[in-house]
């Protein structure tokens, strides 16, 4: 009885191990594709497919509604995942590499945190705008 209590915490510390390295992979990728975009060496469909996924994933339009209870969730757990690492395998090898080896694609990139920052006040103001234009 205590062998499969601890067998089953075993398992699950080795679960959450897994997802925190498919985690930082995900974070990896998005930094890799969001770091490489203003390469002139990048080629456009990649660009255009990168552009895309982050379309996608701002979209308040889902392939599968998100008031759908647990598949609603799903889209973005499953699809956007999938996407971001067929469009980064489609980034040639050498700008890969050179970018993965780039101290500048953290967190701590002022871009990314200001980008970031517009998009999430541009997307409440727009909701408070609707809510505004329904109620009055």
């Amino acid at each position: 009885m205590i062998r499969d209590s601890l067998d089953r915490i075993f398992y699950s510390m080795q679960m959450l191990k897994k997802l925190r390295e498919k985690a930082h992979t995900l974070k990896s990728s998005v930094f890799l594709l969001y770091g490489s975009l203003d390469d002139p060496r990048m080629p456009l469909h990649v660009k255009i497919l990168a552009l895309m996924i982050v379309a996608y994933i701002i979209s308040p339009i889902d392939i599968i509604p998100d008031f759908i209870p647990v598949l609603g969730l799903l889209d973005e757990v499953i699809l956007v995942p999938i996407m971001l690492s067929f469009t980064v395998r489609l980034i040639p090898g050498e700008i890969r590499q050179e970018y993965q080896q780039r101290d500048e694609l953290k967190i701590e990139d002022r871009r990314l945190v200001v980008m970031g920052g517009v998009m999430v006040l541009l997307t409440w103001s727009v909701l408070t705008g609707f809510c505004i234009n329904a109620f009055f």
